[in-house]
């Protein structure tokens, strides 16, 4: 498009068009209508622009084009045309280079700049690259522009005249409305192009936005924007379902429905009911709970179904009470949130608390401690603590009382509280203590707390203040000057501060502040400070001593300093320990003296010296240095002299400005020159020491600031300390000079030297980027420049280019770290950027390349460094230092080079002949050897491989299980309920195993009774009840079963009366501990075996007060670890002959072969209720019948105990075939499989029973078709199989449970499962050789151990765990232990091994084993003896997890201690950790432990027959009658109170009563 014409100037343009100046820069538009365009173009301008030419057609360079929007995507047409037009022209590129200089940047309108052409005048001035003639692209004058804009050049300056220029055309849009992403900002922008299109939640055209002439679809104006209210604004994360009311503003017509979304959390259907919006809030919305903090802002959100958009949203509040664990922080909550008192809960739903009475709404109805005043608490002192307080709840049935919690330097106190009433309660007498002498007073956190960890608001942040009267009080002064509240005093007798009680009367006087004679006598001074001063005066003396008076008029007018009066101030006195002193004017025959100093009164006992001098001295000035400096100050100046130690105060001036103190010494006086205001001039130097001023001429004379001219290099690498020439003025004049670099927020200093007036050396500072994550780029510092005494100009250079380049990286020699080289050989070290890429090429950093000490010629280029290595031999380390970093290669090994000589050469030689011909001998006497053995290697070769592959297979197979197995198991264990014993059950079991229905348990005859409340009462004296069991154990024939049973008969007894039982036991187990040691056994065997009553009655004590812990913390890991063990040894076949397992803990319980089996699910009908669903169990085909019916039993019967179930023994298994037939199966009957007097078991495998099959267990059948005939197999037969999988022999001896197998007496028939007793005789030959490699097959015992190891873990940290899930510890366990160290150290045992034996064997040895290896003595359970085996193998590791002795394992251990060796030091980790947590925790007293003893006994009060139990212990009397009177006879305390008479009288009702 051509334009004819002159050109439109500046001036002109502005009248033509709009056009806006950007940075002085013009960026005209013409009108929209342009004529030669014939009309105006629909959402666009035509932008113009100037240009410049020559005499021709000339190239276009850079100027800038304004685009009111977004830029086209395609390509801008340009027109160009040039006219010549003569005459200077200076405005246009005045504002064109200043446009180009300042750069364009983004108008209000979200306009932005992009370069285009700039008029070749403007270039062609001095220093701007001419431009070249060309068709495309912006020549030299556009990259000299792209300096311009980069900052690296100067912009062009004005032309002496303008050249003819262009005119261009581009096509640009008006608006950009998508930039802008709300509606507030879309129409808050002002551009009338751009609407809100709502439901398409987007900034458009109105034309652009669907069906927008529809009312509020499309928002031009911003009072039409949407808007939302909701109601309520705010619900609890624990709500759901919650209707929700959105009230909707400027909303269109919502016919196609909506949604309401909480972000990404939850979206549901809502209703349009008018202009509201009805929504429900959702439960998966609950998730916010577990989130931290008591509120969650989360944005409710309105999506159209329509556009699928989210048109609108408001914020929503989910709060969450339960994170508020006090009362206030519950009820000044922001949100609808209730206090429950009694459940110590925060809700917001007030129905879920206990009662009206326990919900509080408002702060003053919290329960909550009033502010007290300052409690002081005496350590050692016993005193309760009483505390003001409101609304204090009443515990209800089965809460604990009130608690004071005092934390003490990190150890907490608890100490039993009362509550008076709702308003006031007592922490109980109890005496407070804390450590050290260095603290006088501690204020301690005190918390009353209820049911245990029932806080009490404390919002007045009450403290209890504990107190050392004696503590950093060591004199009389500092005694009285303490708090008077402490009611401290010095008791002169004892010479200390103590409280009154704590002096006695009788031989000391006891003074306190506020008696009449509450002086202290004997003030001593210890110290004065200085010790000389000015004649002058004005002095202020340091006095400090002991007894220095209570207040200042008791020193005010008593001090005198080398007899010159010294007038104390108010502000430096500190009571009893420090007097400031101001000193008058000296005469000048006073030359030193002494301190004195009368406290109150000049009397003797008041008066006190020192024992130092004090001197008057005369100071005297002789030079300074240096005698001049910068004027902007920060020289640091030596004055010289005399004396200048003297006195306390220094002031230093030159001419008016102060020089700043820094220190002083006799000789010297160093301070700081301050900047001069009085310009370059030779000042006078003035020194006033207190009130004396030192007359001496000195001058100093201030000069020039430095000035830096010129540094280089310009450049260092990152890591710094490459060497800088520094030239400027006056550089001598700085003392301590400095280089600095400021970058990423971070300064480096590093230091100079100056070489004169004119010259300095520095050390680059290193730049502040990280090491590991160096950019490969050159980086310019925020700041650099020159730290110059106080020189502040220099700090900044501005007119300097310093860059840093990227620090030289070097790589190693070799992955081994060692170059082998030759002598003279150079050493080559690679790396990149070992030259900064420095513009001109010229760039050199100052390598030094050690090879061990010697330093090596070192030639560089970019990628490598050349080190002519010095003359060494040997190996040496290689270290190449550039700058501030240093780096090792490696290792550089130089060979020496020297040849041989010849008789070296022969001798070698000679040597090398007989090697070979050694060699060649030994290889004839290998190859004869070797033929002969060839044969026996390829016969053993089958055997290893067939070894080889039977062992790979094995391993395969056990791997495979350990990795499936752990998760299935624990995904069975389904939290059915435990079944527990009840209490009596488990007692019964624990006391007396193995009895059923013992007497205890039964009613007696009354005809009895009389004799047996006589014995009771007996039994009840402690002198009757010890003499009684002593004289039992020294009994020949009181065996060891007599002994554990009187053990339990008599804990039977006493569990009514537990306080009783509890103080016998501990005397007997005393009595036993001395015993113990007077016999000479080493201290470790006390307790190790139940040989005593005192023994067996601790396992029965803690059996009784453990109960509640089974409950509530250790039975459910025991009973998982159990249910795991059964579990796990069910998936695999079990002999139900000899009980080994497939899988098994044990070794003497493993199947070593391998067994073929699959597993079936069998559908079971429910015997209870024939029309159920039927019942999947999973089935072995290798399984007997009778484990069947106990695997259908366990499946159907699974939260039912198994006493509660029915036996095995009484169902038939009923196989319900497809064909409608039915048939019972059964160990034995016709089909049974006889082979060589080897009768094998019926197994499904054996029936042919498939997988999926239907059964039933049904009623014992009286016959059946298939039923054993009574000629083949008798039934003494089938009760003698029976009989066979029980064990007899020692309960302990592993071994001992495989069963005997016997042949049947009648037929000699003998009974097998799945592996036949190869202790027979005729057993094959086959057979023995599979059992020569059984060892394979103990890789399982691992694979079981690995499947079970999560709950033996968690059974053991649970035991030896002092936290159980909140519940306490037990405290029978720390009153037991605390009692066990107090024997220990009564007996000066100290040894912490035998402690802690002690305490393994008393409990887990003596009750946690039991309850391991017996789990049926807790649980309702049947335990066959494969589980049994693994339990004890369970057990024996957790004994040797208590024992301190070394396990010294070998090959030829047990397999039980090799499976558990690494776990083992673990454990005893645990147990060491768990003694150690319990010695520290607060000892129990034992009031607590009695009145827990009298809440155990009443809980179970009534569970035994006393009388019964009491007829049992009789026995023995008549049994020992005549040593038991004999004893009680020689006993004085028994004599007494005639206990062998009532004996007597008991024996004598008995007698007559049977």
């Amino acid at each position: 498009m051509g334009v004819s014409g002159p050109p439109l100037m500046p001036s002109e343009l502005q009248g033509q068009g709009d056009s806006k100046l950007i940075h002085g820069g013009f960026c005209p538009f013409p009108p929209v209508s342009n004529p030669s365009r014939g009309g105006t173009s629909d959402g666009w301008k035509d932008a113009w622009a100037m240009g410049s030419g020559d005499n021709a057609l000339l190239e276009p360079v850079v100027v800038w084009e304004v685009m009111g929007g977004r830029q086209r995507d395609h390509e801008t047409s340009v027109l160009t045309e040039a006219r010549k037009q003569q005459g200077p022209q200076p405005d246009v590129c005045t504002k064109l280079s200043a446009h180009l200089d300042r750069g364009c940047t983004r108008l209000n309108s979200g306009a932005i700049c992009r370069p285009m052409a700039l008029p070749q005048a403007c270039r062609a001035r001095q220093g701007c690259p001419s431009g070249r003639t060309g068709s495309k692209g912006t020549g030299q004058g556009g990259w000299h522009l792209r300096q311009v804009l980069m900052g690296v050049a100067e912009p062009c300056e004005k032309p002496d005249r303008l050249s003819p220029f262009l005119l261009q055309l581009t096509r640009v849009p008006v608006e950009s409305c998508s930039q802008y992403e709300t509606c507030s900002e879309c129409l808050g922008s002002g551009d009338p192009h751009c609407g809100w299109c709502v439901l398409h939640n987007t900034c458009t055209r109105k034309e652009r936005c669907e069906r927008s002439s529809e009312p509020r679809r499309f928002a031009s104006e911003m009072k039409q924007c949407v808007r939302l209210t909701v109601h309520p604004n705010n619900i609890s994360v624990s709500q759901y379902n919650v209707l929700l009311v959105l009230e909707t503003y400027n909303v269109p017509e919502l016919s196609a429905g909506v949604n309401c979304t909480f972000e990404d959390l939850s979206e549901m259907d809502g209703l349009v009911v008018g202009s509201q919006i009805q929504c429900i809030s959702s439960h998966t919305l609950m998730c916010l709970f577990f989130l931290p903090g008591d509120h969650h802002i989360v944005q409710l959100q309105l999506k159209s179904k329509e556009t699928g958009m989210t048109f609108a949203s408001t914020s929503f509040v989910f709060y969450n009470c339960s994170v508020h664990n006090s009362c206030l922080s519950c009820v000044e909550s922001p949100y609808r949130c209730h206090w429950c008192k009694y459940r110590h809960v925060c809700t917001h739903d007030p129905s879920s608390c206990s009662f009206q009475e326990g919900r509080v709404k408002l702060p003053e109805d919290c329960p909550q401690l009033l502010q007290a005043e300052k409690i002081l608490v005496p350590v050692e002192v016993i005193k309760p603590i009483t505390l003001k307080a409101k609304n204090l709840p009443q515990p209800q049935s089965g809460q604990r009382g009130y608690e004071c919690i005092l934390n003490i330097q990190g150890n907490e106190q608890r100490v039993p509280a009362l509550r008076f009433n709702s308003s006031s309660v007592q922490c109980q007498n109890t005496s407070y203590s804390y450590e050290g002498m260095e603290i006088n007073s501690l204020p301690v956190e005190l918390t009353v707390v209820w049911n245990g960890n029932f806080n009490i608001d404390n919002p007045a942040q009450n403290k209890v203040h504990l107190y050392k009267c004696g503590a950093m009080r060591d004199s009389c002064g500092l005694c009285l000057k303490a708090d008077p509240d402490f009611e401290c005093g010095w008791c002169e007798g004892q010479n200390q501060c103590t409280l009154k009680q704590h002096c006695p009367a009788q031989d000391s006087q006891w003074l306190e502040l506020s008696s009449t004679k509450g002086k202290c006598t004997n003030p001593k001074i210890t110290d004065i400070n200085p010790v000389t001063g000015p004649r002058e005066g004005g002095t202020k003396v340091t006095i400090r001593g002991e007894n220095l008076g209570l207040e200042f008029r008791d020193i005010a007018s008593h001090v005198k300093v080398a007899g010159v009066e010294c007038k104390p101030l108010v502000e430096g006195y500190i009571p009893a320990e420090q007097i400031v002193c101001e000193m008058g004017e000296a005469k000048p025959s006073q030359h030193a003296g002494f301190v004195e100093i009368c406290v109150a009164e000049c009397k003797p006992e008041f008066m006190a010296r020192s024992s130092q001098l004090y001197y008057f001295m005369t100071l005297t000035l002789s030079d300074l240095k240096p005698k001049r400096g910068p004027v902007s100050g920060g020289t640091q100046v030596t004055i010289t002299g005399n004396n200048l130690n003297a006195g306390s105060n220094v002031i230093v001036t030159f001419g008016r400005q102060p020089c700043l103190f820094y220190r002083r010494s006799t000789k010297h006086i160093v301070c700081n020159t301050t900047a001069s205001d009085e310009g370059f001039e030779k000042v006078k130097v003035s020194v006033r020491v207190d009130k004396a001023k030192i007359h001496q001429e000195l001058q100093y004379e201030y000069v020039e600031d430095p000035t830096i001219l010129r540094i280089e290099p310009e450049w260092s690498i990152f890591s710094g300390n490459t060497p800088i020439a520094v030239w400027g003025t006056h550089l001598d004049l700085i003392q301590n000079p400095q280089i600095r670099a400021k970058h990423g927020g971070k300064e480096h200093v590093n230091n100079c030297e100056v070489q004169n007036s004119t010259e300095m050396t520095c050390q680059a500072p290193a730049l502040a980027v990280d090491p590991n994550h160096q950019s490969e780029l050159a980086e310019r510092p925020e700041e650099f420049g020159f730290i110059l005494d106080n020189v502040q100009s220099l700090l900044i250079l501005n007119k300097t280019n310093f860059t840093y380049y990227p620090n030289p990286i070097f790589e190693v020699f070799n992955p081994s770290g060692i170059l082998e080289l030759k002598p003279g050989s150079p050493i080559i070290l690679k790396g990149k950027n070992l030259i900064p890429p420095v513009a001109g090429g010229n760039a050199k950093l100052n390598y030094t390349v050690l090879v061990g000490e010697k330093p090596c010629a070192v030639t560089v280029s970019d990628v490598q460094l050349l080190c002519e290595s010095p003359n060494l031999i040997g190996r040496h380390k290689v270290m190449a230092r550039v700058g501030g970093m240093e780096f090792s290669p490696g290792m550089v090994y130089i060979s020496p080079d020297s040849p041989l000589s010849l008789p070296a050469i022969v001798s070698i030689a000679v040597a090398g002949g007989l090697l070979i011909i050694f060699i060649v001998a030994v290889l004839i006497a290998y190859k004869r050897k070797s033929r002969e053995s060839d044969l026996t290697l390829k016969r053993l070769q089958m055997q290893m491989d067939n070894l080889e592959s039977r062992v790979a297979l094995e391993c395969k197979e056990a791997f495979a299980e350990l990795q499936t197995d752990i998760h299935e198991l624990t995904s069975d264990l389904d939290g059915a309920g435990i079944p527990f014993l009840d209490y009596r059950t488990y007692t019964m079991r624990v006391l007396f195993p193995g009895i059923e229905d013992h007497p205890v348990l039964r009613d007696l005859e009354e005809r009895v009774e009389k004799g047996l409340k006589l014995f009771a009462q007996l039994i009840n004296n402690k002198v009757f009840l010890l003499s009684f069991i002593r004289t039992l154990e020294s009994q020949r024939s009181f065996s060891m079963r007599d002994r554990g049973n009187v053990a339990s008969l008599i804990m039977t007894v006493l569990q009514s009366k537990l306080e009783y039982a509890t103080d016998v036991l501990k005397q007997l187990l005393a009595d036993l501990i001395d015993k113990n040691l007077e016999s000479k056994n080493h201290p470790k065997l006390l307790l190790r075996r139940t040989e005593s009553v005192a023994e067996k009655m601790l396992t029965n004590w803690f059996t009784f007060l453990l109960y509640k812990f089974l409950k509530e913390c250790a039975g459910e890991p025991l009973f998982s670890l159990f249910c795991a063990i059964k579990q796990q040894m069910e998936k695999g076949p079990i002999d139900s002959i000899t009980g080994e397992a497939r899988y098994s803990l044990s070794e003497d319980k493993l199947i070593r072969q391998q067994i073929d089996y699959k597993t079936l699910v069998l559908s079971c009908v429910n015997p209870d209720n024939v029309n159920s669903p039927e019942i999947p169990v999973k089935i072995l085909n290798c399984d007997t019948i009778t484990q069947v019916k106990e695997k259908i039993l366990d499946a159907i019967f699974k939260n039912v105990p198994c006493s509660h179930r029915p036996k095995a023994a009484d169902m038939d298994l009923e196989w319900r075939q497809a064909s409608g037939a039915r048939m019972i199966l059964q160990d034995e009957d016709i089909t049974t499989k006889i082979e060589n007097d080897w009768k094998r078991l019926n197994t499904l495998a054996h029936y042919q029973v498939p997988d999926g099959s239907v059964v039933a267990l049904v009623s014992k059948q009286v016959t059946a078709y298939n039923a054993v005939n009574n000629s083949t197999v008798s039934r003494t037969s089938a009760s003698k199989y029976e009989n066979m999988i029980r064990y007899t022999g020692s309960p302990d001896s592993l071994r001992s449970r495989t069963p005997m197998i016997t042949p049947d007496l009648e037929s000699g028939v003998k009974m097998w499962h799945l592996v036949k007793n190869h202790e027979h005789g005729d057993q094959k030959e086959g057979d023995r050789g599979s059992k020569m490699v059984s060892e394979i097959y103990l890789t399982r015992l691992l694979a079981t151990k690995g499947t079970l190891q999560k709950f033996v873990d968690d059974l053991f940290e649970t035991i030896f765990s002092t936290a159980h899930r909140g519940s306490a510890l037990p405290l029978a366990i720390k009153y037991m232990f605390d009692f066990l160290d107090e024997q220990a150290d009564k007996h000066n045992i100290h040894d912490p091994h035998v402690r802690h034996t002690w305490k393994s064997n008393c409990l887990p040895l003596r009750f946690w084993v039991n309850m391991i290896k017996n789990p049926q003595f807790v649980f309702d359970i049947h335990k066959n003896s494969i589980t049994d085996a693994c339990l004890s193998v369970v057990a024996q590791t957790f004994m040797d997890s208590c024992s301190t002795s070394e396990h010294r394992l070998g090959k030829d251990s047990p397999s039980n201690k090799l499976l558990y060796a690494k776990d083992i030091p673990s454990y005893k980790n645990w147990v060491e950790r768990y003694y150690s947590d319990i010695a520290k925790m607060p000892a129990i007293s034992d009031q607590d432990m009695n009145a827990y003893l009298a809440e155990q006994s009443r809980m179970h009060m009534n569970e035994f027959n006393t009388m019964s139990a009491l007829s049992e212990i009789y026995s023995y009397v008549g049994k020992y009658s005549e040593e038991i009177l004999g004893a009680l006879d020689q006993d004085d305390q028994a004599g007494k109170q005639k206990l062998a008479y009532k004996l007597e009288q008991v024996i004598t009702l008995m007698s007559i009563d049977s």
